[in-house]
């Protein structure tokens, strides 16, 4: 018999962004195939429930759960592949899909009101929008998921989009410049910034992101803790950029 999975669909439902479907599943992984750099974590994938992943890059319909993230790429009608210049670190082709497909199957049971929700993360460390932006989704649902955990780790682009499920207490705003990192300083918000080099961080505002290469991996999203929010008392985070579309991003330069 196949042992029943702890992994949960928390959310199904309009995005907070355009009014899509949408849909969040948040999977436990066991630490045996936990992501090198985050460490065994709940990994939430914000999804469009009506497309795969793939197809919804690619004609821009990811807006649901991307917003007005950047690195998204330009979306274009050929019919396969991604968006152009996509410099999104996600990697579609390995989880994201696979996760998809399970949900088309069944795969993951729904999470029923708060105390289903808060089980999945109770104990546990828990990122917030492995892929997708976490203020596309009504913010119960995160307050549900982290209200046991042993820490969480959350980044969103929607810091200006009107009707978004922004919470600068427990999501880190991400800058894609110096300048709207600065601006959110003044706000008392905590960023998370894609720098191009170590010599790009700003001193006294910033550190280097501890579970980065140019960090020499001393440490995994889960142990370190650090991108909670402005509720973690510490400076803001860079790292240089890395992931699947650093080619692009320094092509785009």
């Amino acid at each position: 018999m196949t042992k029943p999975t702890p992994s949960r669909v928390i959310y199904r439902g309009p995005s907070l962004i355009d009014g899509a479907p949408i849909v969040v599943i948040a999977v436990v992984t066991k630490p045996a195939k936990a992501n090198s750099k985050t460490g065994a974590m709940v990994q939430t994938y914000i999804l469009r429930a009506d497309m795969n992943p793939i197809d919804a890059n690619r004609t821009g319909a990811d807006y649901a759960i991307c917003g007005t993230c950047p690195h998204r790429g330009v979306a274009h009608d050929r019919g396969k592949g991604l968006a152009d210049r996509r410099t999104c670190y996600v990697n579609m082709g390995k989880g994201l899909m696979v996760t998809y497909k399970a949900y088309l199957r069944g795969f993951y049971p729904d999470a029923i009101g708060h105390g289903d929700v808060a089980a999945v993360g109770a104990g546990r460390n828990v990122r917030l929008g492995t892929y997708g932006d976490p203020a596309a989704v009504p913010g119960y649902i995160w307050e549900s998921l982290i209200s046991g955990a042993a820490s969480h780790t959350a980044y969103s682009h929607q810091a200006t989009m009107p009707g978004a499920a922004f919470n600068p207490a427990i999501m880190m705003q991400s800058a894609d410049t110096l300048a709207e990192a600065q601006a959110a300083w003044l706000q008392g918000r905590r960023t998370f910034r894609v720098v191009r080099s170590v010599a790009d961080i700003v001193k006294g505002r910033e550190i280097l992101c501890p579970a980065s290469e140019e960090a020499g991996k001393r440490t995994t999203c889960a142990a370190c803790g650090l991108c909670g929010g402005a509720a973690v008392r510490a400076k803001s985070i860079a790292i240089p950029v890395h992931g699947a579309g650093k080619k692009h991003l320094h092509a785009a330069a």
